[in-house]
This record gives C-alpha cells, structure tokens and sequence, in this order.
C-alpha cells in the first residue's frame, strides 16, 4: 500500500524559507518519479515540481529559482526547499508518484 506523508509546512512572512518532505512507503522509492503539486481552493491542481529516478528535476515557471526538489533514495524522502515565498506561494502542497497522493499540508505565506 503506496503511503506519503507530508510535513512541513506552516505560516511564514514573505520572503522567508520554508521545507516540504514527504516520507514514502509501500513501493520502491528509488525506482519512482516523485513530485509536488499545490492547489488553492477553487482551482486546479498544479505542478511544482519533480525529479526521475536520475535526479533530473523540472519546474512550474512561477517557482524557477526559488524552490528545489531533492530526493533522499536511503531514507524514501523527497523534500522541497522554498526560498523566497510569496503571498502566492499560498496552498495545500500536495506530495505524489504516479496516482497516489498525500494527505497534504498548508503553506501560507502573509505579506
């Protein structure tokens, strides 16, 4: 049984950092692209960022630069280091691989 669980997230003014880690089970971690989404209420789910099995990593436009995507293979962990947050950088950050999805955990970023 796939399981992820974020944690992480919290309240933080604009510009300062947050990190995102998600701990998986259930399936074989280092064989699994991972990835984070975020959706604020009312709208689609979006993409923020992923990494492959080779640690190839892509980006949303709106997170280039601000935001990394790491994976720890020897403790199944994926992580998302935030720098320099915006007000818009306000969701529920979602952890998934394939069709599974965490429970999620809020981020919000006051001005």
């Amino acid at each position: 049984q796939v399981q992820l669980m974020e944690s992480g997230g919290g309240l933080v003014q604009a510009g300062g950092s947050l990190t995102l880690s998600c701990a998986a089970s259930g399936f074989v971690f280092r064989g699994a692209t991972m990835a984070w989404y975020r959706q604020v209420s009312g709208k689609q789910r979006e993409l923020v960022a992923e990494i492959t099995i080779d640690s190839s990593t892509n980006y949303a436009d709106s997170v280039k630069g601000r935001f990394t995507i790491t994976r720890d293979n020897a403790k199944k962990t994926v992580y998302l280091l935030m720098d320099s947050l915006k007000p818009e950088d306000t969701a529920v950050y979602y952890c998934n691989t394939q069709l599974n999805w965490g429970q999620g955990t809020q981020v919000t970023v006051s001005s």
